[in-house]
């Protein structure tokens, strides 16, 4: 392929438009001919993303189906929509690095300025829905609603929980919840707005991850608390920062990423050290008189949901048997002192 067009390719994040290639004097039978599977090769030079915006065969098949493809269509909607429309809901979290639970269908999202009103076209939802100019932003010359609105708007399009996890990504990102309430304010009877206020209610920004998110959520339906997020513990080897507690139960999100290897796809420069550091990390914050749980991503769905709920119990029977109801005042003195330092948890 023309090393110019691979440039333009390069350089739009993955993306040229038909009408770039025209520019660049590749003509419409060359186009058709990117486009075919050649003799000898298993896939054209070219894929269509959308009508009239393509990528390399080879970008398209490697990326992934969740978030990656996803994007490269967004984008290419974005850029070919006319003057008005903007990437909102499940698009703007892609464009913006919002996570996104998978939905049970996926489509491209786009919104205008309207009376509430939505309707999908070959793979494209369009939503007619009012927003103010200032919730538009621009990313990589793609328009879309920014952080707070789309957050909100997860709630209404998908339900709570996946708002939830919207909601506390953007808390984390720096939002504040005045403004998810703003972003609330003018869908008073709009579809889906009682599970998008109540995200907005139950979100916190402590949540670093997807997976802790979900895992307050286990704990919140074990019945044993409200449980505080971020809780710094001082041990022998300096403070650590506990995902979730209540009373003197500490409950750890594991995610498998953080034992596997750079080089499998994971942040571990040393898988078999991380597993070690991890054991001796929990020992230290049992020794200041905690009861430690962990869970994992599977536990949160399925048969292993309850199995995982009633060891969230049993550890909190335990802490309660052990270390009394109640967080031991030198615990909770010591946490209001480090986060009144200002300390956060090293990234």
């Amino acid at each position: 392929m023309d090393a110019r067009v691979l440039a333009v390719i390069d350089a739009n994040d993955g993306l040229i438009s038909r009408q770039k290639l025209l520019d660049l004097g590749v003509g419409p039978d060359a186009i058709r001919s990117l486009l075919r599977t050649r003799r000898g090769e298993s896939r054209p030079a070219l894929h269509v993303v959308r009508r009239g915006y393509y990528t390399t065969s080879e970008r398209w098949d490697a990326l992934d189906e969740y978030v990656g493809r996803p994007l490269l269509c967004a984008r290419a909607v974005g850029l070919a929509a006319r003057r008005g429309w903007v990437l909102s809901h499940d698009s703007a979290c892609h464009l913006q690095g919002i996570p996104v639970l998978r939905p049970r269908e996926s489509f491209v999202h786009i919104t205008r300025p309207g009376w509430t009103n939505a309707w999908t076209e070959y793979g494209v939802k369009h939503h007619l829905a009012r927003f103010h100019q200032e919730q538009v932003v621009e990313v990589g010359g793609v328009r879309a609603l920014d952080l707070a609105r789309t957050a909100v708007d997860m709630g209404r399009e998908h339900g709570y929980l996946r708002g939830l996890v919207a909601c506390d990504a953007v808390l984390q990102r720096g939002v504040r919840r005045d403004d998810l309430e703003r972003a609330l304010a003018i869908m008073k009877y709009w579809p889906g707005v009682r599970d998008a206020r109540r995200a907005v209610r139950s979100a916190d920004r402590g949540a670093e991850t997807v997976l802790e998110t979900l895992a307050r959520e286990l704990v919140i339906e074990s019945g044993v608390g409200e449980p505080e997020t971020q809780f710094p513990v001082r041990t022998v080897r300096g403070v650590v920062w506990c995902d979730l507690r209540v009373g003197n139960l500490v409950v750890e999100a594991d995610g498998e990423i953080k034992y596997r290897s750079v080089e499998d796809g994971g942040v571990a420069d040393d898988p078999r050290r991380a597993v070690f550091d991890e054991k001796v990390r929990e020992r230290d914050i049992a020794d200041r008189g905690l009861v430690v749980v962990r869970v994992i991503y599977a536990d949160l769905w399925g048969r292993h949901r309850p199995e995982a709920i009633a060891r969230i119990r049993r550890g909190h029977v335990e802490a309660v048997r052990r270390f009394g109801r109640d967080l031991d005042p030198e615990l909770a003195a010591e946490a209001a002192e480090i986060r009144a330092r200002g300390d956060r948890r090293p990234a």
